[in-house]
C-alpha cells in the first residue's frame, strides 16, 4: 500500500496573542497540520509541543442531534471543563453570540447548518482556550456570525491566547489574522504577514490557472488542425479515383 505524507518537514513557533492564518489548495495539509497540534493524528516523525490544551473547532465537530441548543451547551461546556455555575454565567453570551435566540430550545436536528457552525463556535469559545484551531468552521456563517466571530477571535487573541484559523476565504484570514502559513503540498511554502502571504499565493493561483489555459487552448488547437486534416477536400471519399 502506498503511503502520502500529508506534512512534510513542516516547522514553526507560534506566539501567544497570535491569529495565524493557514491557507492552501485542497490537499495541501491545512486540516492534518491543526489536526497534529490537537493531538488529534500523531506526527510519524517530528514533534509537536504546546502550552495548554488546544481546542479543535472544524466544520464537523459533533453536536448531539437528539438534544436541544441548550443541553448541548451544557454538555459542552462540561467538556470543556467548565463548571455548571460557569455555563449558567455564560449561557446568555453563546446564545448571543450563536445568534439562535428562541431557536436554542430546538433539537439540533432542526437547526441548519449555519445554526450549529454558530452555535459550535459560541460553545468551544466560551472558555477562553489558550490555544483555539478553527477548520473552515466560519464558512457557513452569515456576515453578521463572521463579525461576531471576529470580534471574539480578538478578545482571545487580547488575552494572550493563540488562534489558527484554516479557511478557503482569504479575505476573512487578512481580516482576523496578523500571521499567515502557506501549505503547499505538505511543506511551508512560506511564513509572514497575511497580506503580503496572501498576496504571494494569489500570485501562484493565477499563474497556474493561466498555464492550464495556455494547455488547454495548445490542446484545442491541435484538435481543430486534426479535425481539419481529416475533412480536408485532398482526402479520397466515395465516388472520387
Amino acid at each position: 500500500m502506498n503511503k502520502v505524507r500529508a506534512l512534510r518537514g513542516v516547522s514553526f513557533v507560534a506566539h501567544e496573542g497570535e491569529t495565524i492564518g493557514v491557507i492552501g489548495h485542497n490537499g495541501s495539509g491545512k486540516s492534518t497540520l491543526l489536526r497534529a497540534i490537537a493531538g488529534v493524528v500523531t506526527p510519524t516523525s517530528g514533534e509537536v509541543y504546546a502550552e495548554g490544551e488546544p481546542a479543535l473547532l472544524g466544520i464537523n465537530a459533533v453536536l448531539i442531534r437528539d438534544l436541544s441548543g441548550e443541553r448541548n451547551i451544557l454538555l459542552g461546556g462540561l467538556a470543556l471543563g467548565l463548571s455548571p455555575r460557569d455555563i449558567k454565567r455564560r449561557r446568555d453570551d453563546i446564545v448571543a453570540t450563536a445568534g439562535l435566540g428562541k431557536h436554542i430550545d430546538l433539537p439540533m436536528r432542526a437547526l441548519s447548518s449555519g445554526m450549529g457552525a454558530r452555535l459550535r463556535f459560541s460553545i468551544a469559545t466560551a472558555a477562553t482556550p489558550r490555544i483555539l484551531l478553527i477548520d473552515e468552521a466560519l464558512a457557513t456563517g452569515d456576515a453578521r456570525f463572521r463579525q461576531r466571530s471576529k470580534e471574539r477571535i480578538g478578545e482571545i487573541r487580547e488575552q494572550a491566547g493563540t488562534v489558527f484559523l484554516v479557511s478557503h476565504g482569504l479575505g476573512s484570514i487578512e481580516e482576523t489574522c496578523n500571521r499567515c502559513l502557506w501549505l503547499h503540498r505538505g511543506q511551508l511554502r512560506m511564513d509572514g504577514p497575511p497580506d503580503e502571504v496572501i498576496a504571494a499565493y494569489r500570485r501562484w493561483v493565477n499563474s497556474r490557472r493561466r498555464r492550464g489555459s495556455k494547455r488547454r487552448a495548445r490542446g484545442g488547437s491541435a484538435e481543430s488542425q486534426i479535425g481539419s486534416a481529416e475533412n480536408s477536400p485532398g482526402d479520397s471519399s466515395p465516388g472520387t479515383c
